[in-house]
């Protein structure tokens, strides 16, 4: 343990002194979130929340596309093999990468909500409990995957070529770019099996109906077993030197890590409620709201004029 921490405190200290933490964690995310409410909410309320749940996942998912390139970067420079000299093995540096990305996502998550609360004019917190749980699950989550992924590439070429095909179908079919109900259905069932749907609308829940930990079963178990499960596959194929040829059975190992999602998409296809539960969260979310009347209830009625 204290070779973890002694390792995510190195890590700190080189994402502090660079200024791509400060735009990619920070900046950019709140720009989206300024975005997306002046198109989609601007007079406030509960669409606020609505859009700000989009943002928060993007922002968590952000722990899979720089992970899973750093690790690349390390392996390919030499960086890796001077650690492997060091008492240090594969499970320390994967849990120091993830622990340290954990603690630099929380200032933007905290500042994503505070803009959303005081300055876009949100209508509530939410359940702050069960936000920030998913959030710290769902980094997680992505960051093993992400790390799975540098495990398997050979290049920074294959990399960046797997993060974007994964990355556009996390954005495009989980519910961050597009409304999950505006999918066509087979493509909403096809989302089902992608673990960034699951952190979408439990974000959601969470923000706009304040859903406790305790009716978020499906979420913080589909990301928590995909979590363990994708640990464990990065100790398993874990290459520090380039050179390293990856094992027969590692296709079978970054296959294990995605059998939680399969499983629970199958389950809530067959019988699950989330495609409808997200259908009327959108209406209830962006349903107009009765006009006030321009005089209170209780002044007099005017007389009739002749």
């Amino acid at each position: 343990m204290r070779h973890v921490w002694t390792l995510t405190l190195f890590r700190l200290r080189l994402a502090m002194r660079n200024r791509a933490f400060l735009v990619f964690g920070i900046i950019i995310p709140l720009i989206f979130l300024f975005l997306f409410s002046a198109v989609f909410a601007s007079k406030g309320g509960p669409a606020v929340a609505y859009v700000l749940a989009s943002v928060l996942a993007m922002s968590v998912m952000g722990s899979f596309w720089g992970l899973s390139q750093q690790l690349v970067i390390f392996r390919e420079q030499g960086i890796l093999r001077r650690f492997r000299l060091a008492p240090i093995g594969a499970g320390t540096m994967l849990s120091s990468s993830i622990l340290s990305n954990l603690i630099l996502m929380v200032p933007g998550i905290a500042a994503e909500i505070a803009v959303a609360r005081w300055v876009l004019h949100m209508d509530a917190l939410g359940n702050l409990l069960s936000v920030f749980v998913l959030a710290g699950l769902g980094a997680v989550t992505f960051a093993t995957l992400g790390l799975v992924v540098a495990s398997v590439a050979n290049s920074m070429m294959e990399t960046q070529v797997i993060n974007q095909l994964l990355w556009l179908s996390f954005l495009l079919l989980s519910g961050v770019a597009i409304p999950l109900p505006s999918l066509p259905v087979w493509l909403q069932k096809l989302a089902l099996y992608l673990p960034a749907t699951y952190l979408v609308t439990g974000l959601e829940r969470a923000l706009i109906e304040f859903v406790p930990l305790s009716r978020l079963g499906a979420e913080l178990a589909s990301l928590g077993g995909s979590s363990i499960l994708a640990f464990f596959v990065c100790q398993q194929i874990f290459r520090w030197e380039p050179e390293e040829k990856m094992p027969r059975q590692a296709k079978l190992w970054v296959a294990a890590a995605l059998v939680p999602f399969l499983l629970l998409g199958v389950w809530e296809t067959q019988q699950g409620g989330r495609l409808t539960e997200a259908r009327s969260i959108l209406r209830s979310t962006f349903a107009e709201r009765p006009a006030q009347r321009s005089a209170p209830a209780d002044s007099p009625a005017q007389p009739n004029q002749p």
